[in-house]
């Protein structure tokens, strides 16, 4: 009888001892599952690997995917780096930076510098020297002002501004450069309205041009509203006059001026 009973406990030692294992196990991988589905992000963003130079075009090797918060995530950004690759920068991009749309331009073949002329812009070339060139200083990315002079009727030299804030979209046949050294250079490319490169072709061909760097931070104040005068009312006065002959008496109205 005794040994029957102590048969009895350690079966029930071992079922005690068997369900509490699987318990454990149970509980340890329901852990596990939880702690995996908190560490593995739901919302990975397509940042800079690298910094990306202006104008440059974007690959693979630029890229990678981090964990950002729903709630701080900008618009216009990408979770997908295969919609990224093969567009061009439209500015630089720092590393670590948020690859945005707005910052890109869609590469439809041809030369890279086509895709950074902007929606109903043009580029045009200016031929330049060391002088002017901005001695060099011009790169990628500036804007400048363009001065043109001509000689009067009196064969005097007249310079004017004729085009502000106008954007350099390359220097010789580079839309990009790896520093900001000065390089002399022979032509730039600008991007303008087409009838601010009608005014300019034809300010070359009245005489010369040059340019002038501005600094980046400035901004164009917008025009002054013209003032119409209004012409001055005129006043019309008029007066009656009695004429009396014998008893005939008539009244007339006259117009003072």
């Amino acid at each position: 009888m005794f040994k029957k009973r102590g048969v009895l406990l350690i079966v029930a030692s071992l079922i005690m001892g068997l369900g509490a294992a699987w318990a454990a196990s149970n509980w340890v991988s329901e852990q596990l599952n939880r702690n995996a589905s908190v560490d593995e992000p739901d919302n990975l963003i397509v940042v800079a690997n690298l910094d990306i130079a202006y104008g440059e075009r974007i690959d693979a090797r630029h890229l990678k995917r981090v964990p950002l918060p729903r709630e701080i995530t900008p618009a216009g950004s990408f979770t997908d780096p295969d919609e990224v690759v093969g567009q061009v920068a439209l500015v630089a991009i720092l590393a670590g930076e948020v690859i945005r749309e707005q910052r890109l331009a869609e590469h439809m073949g041809g030369s890279t510098l086509a895709a950074l002329v902007g929606q109903d812009m043009r580029a045009i070339s200016v031929r330049v020297d060391d002088v002017v060139g901005v001695a060099g200083f011009l790169l990628p990315g500036n804007r400048v002002d363009i001065l043109a002079t001509r000689k009067d009727s009196n064969r005097r030299a007249i310079t004017t501004t004729i085009l502000k804030d106008i954007k350099v979209l390359a220097v010789d046949q580079t839309a990009k450069t790896e520093n900001n050294d000065p390089v002399i250079v022979r032509s730039v490319t600008l991007e303008m309205k087409p009838v601010q490169a009608e005014i300019l072709v034809k300010a070359r061909g009245e005489g010369t041009v040059q340019l002038t760097l501005r600094n980046p931070l400035q901004q164009e104040p917008p025009p002054a509203p013209k003032v119409v005068k209004a012409s001055p009312r005129r006043i019309v006065r008029t007066s009656k006059i009695t004429v009396i002959r014998g008893t005939h008496v008539t009244t007339t109205t006259a117009k003072n001026n």
